[in-house]
């Protein structure tokens, strides 16, 4: 079994923002493969289904982003999965232009606060994430302004092709493992 995390803020107020492009790439995966995402449980909505053939549990952590960690330890301790080859974490990364993606197998939380909280509750930076472009803050602009904002229509365009991509990403993964997902989607 795979759990795929896509990581944002839960609610109205958060929809649509650049911090919320892990729910979005979620939801954009749910409906590729026709998921429901309406089990609430492990501080997460929750969707169970299959992707070529495998199963997977797709979850967006209700817990805020700063404490992700919390919801992702308790998937991976209910499903007993291996985090290094069974779990994807899907987020925003303001280091790269809007658009961009980049899967990598592990690393540091390279100041996201989301990844922190999940590599404080799993004691390791060793799980598979897909990182997705959402521009660098404007000069003078608060970060946090920035990733909570909203992309502008031309951006909106480039993101959902990006979330086209993502889910794509995934089902590499999935089916050929993360150095085949690697060389086919890091843009």
């Amino acid at each position: 079994m795979y759990i795929i995390v896509g990581l944002g803020n839960p609610g109205i107020k958060y929809a649509g923002t650049r911090h919320n492009i892990g729910f979005n790439a979620v939801t954009r995966i749910a409906d590729d493969y026709n998921i429901s995402m309406n089990i609430k449980k492990h501080k997460a909505v929750c969707g169970t289904g299959f992707i070529a053939g495998n199963k997977v549990l797709l979850a967006m952590p209700q817990t805020f982003m700063n404490l992700s960690g919390e919801s992702v330890r308790e998937l991976v301790d209910f499903y007993k999965i291996d985090p290094e080859e069974e779990l994807i974490v899907i987020y925003d990364d303001v280091s790269m232009d809007v658009g961009r993606m980049r899967i990598r197998a592990k690393g540091s939380a390279g100041g996201h606060n989301g990844i922190k909280s999940i590599i404080s509750h799993l004691g390791s930076d060793k799980f598979p994430r897909i990182k997705i472009g959402v521009g660098a803050k404007p000069e003078g602009w608060d970060l946090a302004d920035h990733v909570l904002g909203r992309f502008s229509d031309e951006d909106n365009k480039t993101m959902r092709d990006m979330l086209g991509e993502a889910s794509a990403a995934c089902r590499d993964y999935i089916t050929d493992g993360i150095n085949e997902a690697m060389n086919r989607h890091n843009s």
